[in-house]
């Protein structure tokens, strides 16, 4: 095994994957380092009972014939592989609250977005085309959205500095309209009076388009990139979790690994969280400020999920997601109490080849503060065995936590306990030891519109030859991160022949 690279690149979630892919087809020497047996980060899949789930990705936008993700996809070889499912185009999320019998739909098409809406609510077309058209510019301000090089005067952007909830208040003063349309703010963590208007806008507006599930699960999209990457001539090295960077003068020259190897090379990319990186390059590397500043950002809540396995044909498949809140305000899912939890839930049904006319497995996903599980912070379910080893009381909080779960649910799915063949969790512990995000957050950076600049962190580093890629140095989901895979690639390649190979890509 050659233990020298001209580029290492720490961490094998999808940014790291999709910048090895760009830099191997540059015709760099590529290293890609993961600490788990599976690549793919929040790509990752697993089984029990022999359905498959997805652990972070549950549904893609962009992905339709002359959309943004659609082109990147091509680029990087994937769109002729992955096997997909279009969600419903007349509802592709549905929207409930408690105590209104009525179920809301997000639908695909701006025009079939509108209509639908304005069936419900038929004094609200005016504002509903008003929303669409607001979301469409906003989105259009980013150049790499559209998959284009041109540049564009950030500081006439007010969408930046401007609260998403407050801005829905003012699109419309029908209430009920305002949560529907930010009531899948969990794809984002929103939080009321911070969410900056542009996450909103970039998470939704790519859903509007177009929004798909992968059939038997995401790990699709790094099995095929990590093969690619290898055909290039890259390398990928399971179990080999970076601990430390060793430096001659300024520069890194070498990683040393957990178990003691040394791997060396000309550049390092880090697709780990931000505090992680600062770990592994030290003290006296990075100004004492820069360091501050990382360090002190807030980063986005955490979730506990729920995955069931169905008694095979007792539930139909259902081609839409599920948003269902508790409370009115859907803003008010992430300040629950112990005795409130969940406000609400997020379901999603698993798109599997072997039985496509029926959900044999359900995801919920609920809000969850890491602040819950801090007692067991120092235990890890990562053994050499992969033996969960937290002890009794972690087990007694889960499964306290599911029934108030399944309890929730029982109202959208009455008598669903009895078709349940088995259950299994995951909290913020489990995201933390395997994603790698230090309290288990979701979309790593929170951003804030009141200080919008803050939450913006370039690739580049002071160290000469450190890059960052992964969400947050661009935006989180799919899309956010396949767009910072480029922006990273642009430091080391020729960025505007890379876009138009990008565009060029059939």
């Amino acid at each position: 095994m050659d233990n020298k690279y001209d580029i290492v690149i720490i961490g094998s979630g999808l940014g790291g994957l999709c910048t090895a892919f760009i830099l191997s087809k540059a015709g760099y020497n590529v290293c890609v380092l993961e600490k788990n047996r599976q690549i793919g980060g929040n790509l990752q899949i697993f089984s029990r009972s022999k359905s498959i789930f997805d652990t972070g990705i549950h549904y893609i936008g962009g992905l339709a014939e002359g959309q943004n993700l659609n082109q990147y996809f091509k680029y990087f070889g994937l769109m002729d592989k992955l096997n997909l499912k279009r969600l419903d185009m007349d509802g592709y999320d549905h929207i409930s609250f408690n105590d209104d019998p009525q179920v809301y739909k997000h639908a695909q098409g701006y025009d079939n977005f509108v209509d639908t809406l304005a069936a419900q609510f038929p004094k609200e077309r005016d504002n509903l085309i008003k929303y669409v058209k607001r979301m469409q510019e906003i989105c259009n301000f980013f150049p790499l959205y559209k998959v284009s090089n041109e540049k564009k005067d950030f500081t006439i952007a007010d969408f930046l500095e401007t609260d998403t909830k407050a801005y829905l208040e003012t699109v419309t003063p029908n209430k009920k309209l305002q949560n529907v349309l930010g009531a899948t703010n969990p794809l984002y963590a929103g939080e009321g009076n911070k969410t900056p208007l542009y996450v909103h806008a970039l998470v939704v507006n790519s859903y509007i388009e177009s929004a798909w599930r992968c059939v038997d699960g995401s790990g699709q999209i790094a099995k095929y990139l990590g093969e690619s990457i290898k055909e290039m001539g890259g390398s990928i090295l399971n179990y080999s979790e970076a601990k430390k960077f060793h430096f001659s003068g300024d520069e890194i020259k070498e990683v040393e690994l957990s178990d003691g190897r040394i791997i060396q090379g000309k550049n390092f990319i880090c697709n780990t969280d931000l505090t992680k990186a600062l770990e592994m390059v030290g003290s006296g590397h990075l100004r004492p400020a820069y360091i501050n500043r990382i360090n002190k950002l807030d980063t986005t809540i955490s979730v506990f999920i729920v995955y069931l396995v169905l008694k095979p044909g007792t539930l139909n498949y259902f081609n839409y997601n599920i948003y269902h809140h508790h409370v009115d305000d859907v803003w008010e899912g992430i300040n629950y109490t112990e005795e409130n939890w969940p406000k609400g839930y997020a379901m999603f049904s698993q798109a599997a080849s072997k039985s496509p006319d029926h959900s044999d497995s359900l995801i919920i996903m609920g809000y969850m503060k890491y602040e819950e599980v801090a007692q067991w912070m120092n235990t890890k379910n990562i053994t050499p065995n992969h033996v969960q080893d937290r002890g009794d009381g972690y087990e007694d909080f889960k499964n306290n936590k599911t029934e108030k779960m399944l309890d929730a649910i029982e109202h959208r799915f009455p008598g669903i306990r009895k078709n349940i063949v088995s259950q299994h969790t995951s909290t913020p512990l489990t995201y933390r030891d395997y994603i790698g995000s230090k309290d288990g957050n979701l979309y790593g950076i929170a951003k804030d519109y009141k200080d919008p600049l803050r939450t913006f962190i370039t690739p580049k580093t002071k160290i000469p030859n450190l890059l960052l890629t992964g969400q947050n140095i661009n935006f989180h989901g799919v899309l956010g991160v396949t767009i910072s895979s480029v922006v990273t690639s642009a430091e080391l390649i020729d960025k505007d022949r890379l876009v138009k190979d990008i565009q060029s890509a059939t």
